[in-house]
């Protein structure tokens, strides 16, 4: 997986006034955690944030944090933990990155892309993607943006599980095997009533041609 390099600087006041300032001058505050770490205040520059994020999928993403305090730079290994967006501007408000080590396993939730189209779906079926996201353990360098599963062999009433899902090198599912990842359905006995019901409208709707012609 790529990392990500980040500018980051120790941010010496708290309160709500002082988080007003910062983004008036186009910052965002942030705070640095971990298992290990002490917990540090601070702000990075908006612009550099959202070049960051136009370059990833989003999601667990790895950087290297370099957190600048007095005329030097300590560079830390993190991830984003947590990141709150404005609903109405979509604007970054504020960032969590959480410290990682190279050498030890994550467990962590990746998303699961559904490629390809079914061919139960082509016979009429309705394809139900179950799972969106698999839990999943391994190495930081090992993390992938997403998993893509073809499902182009499924028929009607043909299901993927998760243990039927070839997993990258180095990466280990920690849930069930039976967990179904995607299921393609027959189509459902509503949708057979309803046209059968459209049909017997039609029908009712038509004037028999004995009773069209005039006395």
């Amino acid at each position: 997986m790529t990392q990500y390099t980040l500018s980051a600087h120790i941010r010496e006041h708290k309160g709500k006034q002082s988080v007003k300032n910062m983004r008036r001058k186009n910052q965002i505050p942030a705070i640095f955690y971990g298992p290990k770490a002490n917990p540090k205040m601070l702000s990075i520059e908006y612009s550099e944030f959202n070049k960051l994020m136009r370059q990833t999928a989003g999601e667990n993403i790895i950087i290297g944090l370099q957190i600048a305090s007095n005329g030097e730079n300590d560079s830390k290994t993190v991830m984003l933990k947590e990141l709150q967006v404005d609903p109405i501007t979509d604007t970054y408000l504020h960032a969590d990155f959480y410290e990682i080590s190279m050498d030890k396993e994550l467990t962590i939730d990746i998303p699961i892309h559904l490629v390809n189209t079914p061919k139960g779906v082509s016979d009429g079926g309705i394809l139900q993607h179950t799972r969106r996201e698999i839990t999943i353990s391994c190495l930081p360098d090992k993390l992938v943006d997403f998993i893509e599963v073809d499902v182009s062999d499924l028929g009607i009433g043909d299901s993927i599980q998760l243990g039927n899902i070839p997993l990258p090198e180095g990466l280990k599912a920690t849930q069930d095997p039976s967990l179904p990842i995607a299921v393609v359905f027959a189509p459902t006995i509503s949708t057979e009533k309803e046209s059968i019901e459209r049909e017997g409208e039609e029908e009712a709707g038509k004037v028999p041609e004995a009773e069209s012609k005039p006395a």
